[in-house]
């Protein structure tokens, strides 16, 4: 009896743990470290999976549109599209976290030029992360696509 407990808990454990990583294997690696990410710079109302997915097409066509190929991938991932995945396609762009939040902090400059941030008076303050927590992603998935991902969970 006392097996088939044991038995019916590992089972139980293990659903828990492959529902809440159900992308690892497909589409990254074993998260390898995480962060949470909890500033919450403005309250944001109607950012939903429709502003989500176009915020990704915009990304997508930018990179596809200019004169160099991508060296890395946006996409999103879940029933409301709360995942953002971002998956080097070289070796070298994502070869450690380092070069990893450069990206991130680059993406800062581009967003911090964006309209928005500068409507909303936030160009010197926000940041790539707090775009994403504006969109209300749940979470991003960054990767090397091979050996290592990282997560940050946006927390409200």
């Amino acid at each position: 009896m006392t097996r088939l407990i044991t038995f019916a808990a590992a089972l139980i454990f293990a659903g828990a743990v492959a529902a809440e990583d159900r992308y690892v294997g497909y589409y990254y690696p074993d998260i390898t470290s995480e962060e949470t990410f909890d500033r919450v710079i403005r309250a944001s109302e109607g950012a939903g999976k429709a502003v989500r997915l176009d915020f990704i097409n915009v990304l997508t066509t930018a990179q596809l549109e200019a004169p160099e190929s991508p060296r890395f991938v946006f996409f999103a991932k879940g029933s409301d599209a709360g995942t953002l995945i971002l998956t080097a396609l070289d070796d070298d762009v994502f070869s450690s976290i380092y070069r990893a939040r450069a990206i991130m902090a680059q993406l800062t400059v581009s967003v911090r030029k964006g309209g928005f941030f500068q409507q909303e008076d936030l160009q010197y303050v926000a940041t790539f992360y707090d775009l994403l927590q504006l969109m209300q992603f749940d979470e991003m998935i960054i990767t090397d696509g091979e050996t290592w991902s990282h997560r940050v969970t946006f927390t409200r």
